[in-house]
């Protein structure tokens, strides 16, 4: 039992000391290995050169020198063409486009409305409307040409006292043109627009007059909603385009001239050369122009002058009518026939200076709805009551 367990012993202690032996074995061997790994690092960078490259003759330093560069070129040459496109972008930003003098283009503010419109035509910058709109109304000899825009590419359709006559397409600019062959019977129509998806309506409407006599006699007139403008003004009148019928004068010192004129057109009044009074004509042709003038002695003559005047204000037909006042009557009324078109509201304003007295003539003429009167109705006007 004793040998047995000595020998056990003596094997057990040298595999010991064999395995000490070889781990201090590999620890010196990765020592060596790392300081060999350290000094080709540190050979690479060149901060310890060792002696033989110290003893190196200068040609072969250069020699090395220059295979260094030459290998820095070609691992780092991608950033410095970078680097020099940069700094030759910022040399001509600095010192060639900053220099270069500028142009100023000096626009002028009077350029007339035709230079303007011919100027969007050649550049060809249409200018885009959110609702249909209304360029150019002309009534021709054999019809009618209607001008206008809206969206681009888009479906518009034309309305002609509330119907539909007219489908048409705007082009690329938003433009469009409706142009019927045939010609349009004599009287009065309104035009107004609806645009196709989305659908929307015009906010102008257009009033036509088609004269029996020429087409030249007719009137074209935009109606907004802040006024009215003539689009086609008559080139030529015929005798009932300005017509006096009668010239009433109350004693109250209110004269009130009615006639008949080119609808939707203005007349004013004029007594001895003073300006007494402004009307517009109604769709019907028809007008009545009331203002004071004060007294008027019988006896004198009195010079009555009604002028038509077109959408510029210019002065287009005129109507001198002299007079001798003659001795008033004294009645106490007077009489007015109900012409197509007529209101007692306007009436009232006429004869009696105010359109809230037309009550006043509903009482006298025992009229129960004032908002229904007749044509050729004839109203007597209380003017004693004013």
């Amino acid at each position: 039992m004793a040998t047995n367990n000595t020998a056990v012993m003596g094997k057990t202690k040298r595999s010991t000391d064999n395995m000490i032996d070889d781990a201090i074995a590999r620890q010196n061997d990765w020592l060596a290995n790392r300081r060999i790994f350290t000094r080709r690092f540190l050979k690479t960078l060149n901060v310890y050169p060792d002696e033989e490259q110290k003893k190196q003759p200068v040609a072969v330093k250069q020699e090395r020198e220059s295979k260094d560069n030459k290998s820095v070129l070609r691992e780092y040459w991608f950033p410095i063409l970078c680097a020099l496109i940069v700094l030759l972008v910022a040399i001509w930003v600095v010192f060639i486009r900053i220099g270069t003098p500028q142009k100023v283009i000096v626009l002028n503010t009077e350029t007339s409305q035709t230079e303007k419109v011919e100027h969007n035509t050649i550049k060809n910058v249409p200018e885009l409307v959110d609702i249909p709109t209304f360029d150019i109304v002309r009534i021709k000899e054999n019809g009618i040409v209607v001008a206008g825009r809206w969206l681009p590419n888009k479906t518009i359709s034309v309305l002609m006292n509330n119907k539909l006559v007219a489908t048409e397409q705007t082009d690329a600019n938003g433009e469009f043109v409706y142009a019927p062959t045939n010609g349009l019977k004599p009287g009065n129509y309104t035009l107004s627009l609806i645009g196709v998806e989305p659908k929307t309506k015009s906010v102008d409407k257009v009033f036509l007059y088609i004269s029996e006599a020429d087409f030249r006699n007719s009137v074209s007139l935009l109606m907004t909603p802040n006024g009215s403008r003539v689009l086609q003004s008559p080139s030529i009148l015929t005798d009932g385009d300005l017509v006096v019928s009668k010239i009433d004068y109350l004693d109250t010192g209110r004269i009130i001239v009615t006639g008949d004129a080119l609808p939707r057109l203005r007349v004013s009044l004029s007594l001895n050369d003073k300006y007494i009074g402004l009307a517009r004509v109604s769709d019907y042709k028809h007008f009545g122009v009331g203002a004071d003038v004060g007294k008027l002695e019988p006896g004198n003559r009195y010079d009555l002058t009604v002028r038509l005047h077109d959408g510029d204000g210019q002065t287009i037909a005129t109507v001198n009518h002299s007079f001798i006042m003659p001795e008033m009557t004294g009645d106490n009324d007077t009489f007015y026939t109900v012409r197509r078109g007529d209101c007692l509201w306007v009436i009232a304003r006429n004869f009696l200076r105010r359109g809230v007295l037309f009550s006043i003539i509903a009482e006298r003429n025992s009229i129960e709805n004032p908002d229904l009167i007749f044509t050729n109705q004839l109203l007597q006007i209380p003017t004693k009551n004013n």
